[in-house]
């Protein structure tokens, strides 16, 4: 039977290059990683590794071998958090990710509940875009991920399961000396013709952008390019474009630019807390969703006080 400590001490041998770097990243002796792997080749009948001056390389059955222990880790991690759950809240641990602007405000305030609560749980946060959280919850390397979705983007998988925490509308950000400023409503064709600062091309706000301009009838004319909103603040006020940004990300408003609604065609995303769908969930996930749920809440009382800042 193969052992999974040799396979753990495989893939990390894969992912360095050589012995060397694979022992520092386990902690371990260079000699102990080759008796591991030499141990593991004996268990699997066949040579895994070919040993070279330039470093190591897998064979064709230590890739497989690879491949399968990938899965079995996940497996492994997986029930490593259902066992420290057992104990319920006093202890474990939950990880998590979320998108920028949501890992800004919805998370501090959840997170210093949580912790209020239940002081024994460890919590890790860290941020990434749905596209790139969404998989390490397959892989189970997440418990619970903020996520968004806009009209256009792909449905979630299947083993994906969302709770709907709020709706965050997107406003236009204008210049304070911008003609249209003194304007407390505007529509996307009063901007036909403006410089947008918008983000990368394939995002999905710049996408929902580009649709409500075109819809307009138009073709939106990109000045600059940032996914920062603070940056994108900052390109506003000194008069180089206009743009949208989620109202999450309008905590803090500079002085020198202004908000604006944008009516019926103010494009919006749909928060969520996504989950692993139909599989254990733990103690301290389900506690972490009623969490959020209460802290978009709350949030969604306060909303009138963002509207119109400016």
């Amino acid at each position: 039977m193969l052992d999974v400590r040799r396979m753990r001490v495989l893939r990390e041998v894969a992912q360095c290059g050589s012995f060397s770097a694979a022992a520092e990243a386990l902690s371990f002796t260079q000699s102990a990683i080759s008796q591991q792997i030499a141990a593991l080749e004996r268990e699997a009948g066949t040579t895994l590794v070919e040993r070279g001056v330039r470093g190591v390389r897998l064979t064709d059955a230590g890739r497989a071998l690879v491949r399968h222990a990938d899965a079995i880790l996940a497996h492994l991690a997986e029930a490593e958090t259902e066992l420290e759950a057992i104990a319920g809240l006093r202890g474990g641990r939950l990880r998590m990710a979320a998108f920028e602007s949501a890992g800004a405000s919805l998370m501090p305030l959840a997170i210093a509940t949580f912790r209020e609560r239940h002081p024994a749980v460890e919590l890790t946060l860290s941020l990434a875009e749905p596209e790139g959280s969404v998989p390490r919850l397959r892989s189970g390397e997440l418990e619970l991920a903020l996520t968004f979705e806009v009209r256009g983007m792909p449905a979630p998988p299947e083993s994906i399961e969302q709770l709907h925490l709020l709706d965050d509308p997107m406003y236009l950000a204008l210049a304070c000396d911008h003609p249209l400023a003194q304007r407390r409503s505007l529509s996307f064709a009063d901007l036909d013709g403006e410089a947008w600062i918008a983000g990368q091309p394939g995002c999905a706000c710049n996408d929902m952008m580009v649709r409500a301009c075109h819809a307009a009838g138009y073709e939106p004319r990109v000045a600059f390019e940032s996914d920062d909103y603070t940056a994108i603040q900052g390109f506003v006020a000194a008069g180089v474009g206009v743009a949208l940004i989620a109202e999450l990300a309008l905590t803090s408003v500079r002085e020198d630019i202004v908000i604006r609604s944008l009516g019926r065609e103010t494009p919006v995303r749909r928060v969520h807390a996504a989950t692993l769908a139909g599989g254990y969930r733990s103690p301290a996930t389900a506690a972490m969703l009623e969490i959020l749920a209460e802290t978009a809440a709350a949030y969604a009382r306060r909303r009138p006080e963002l509207a119109l800042a400016g």
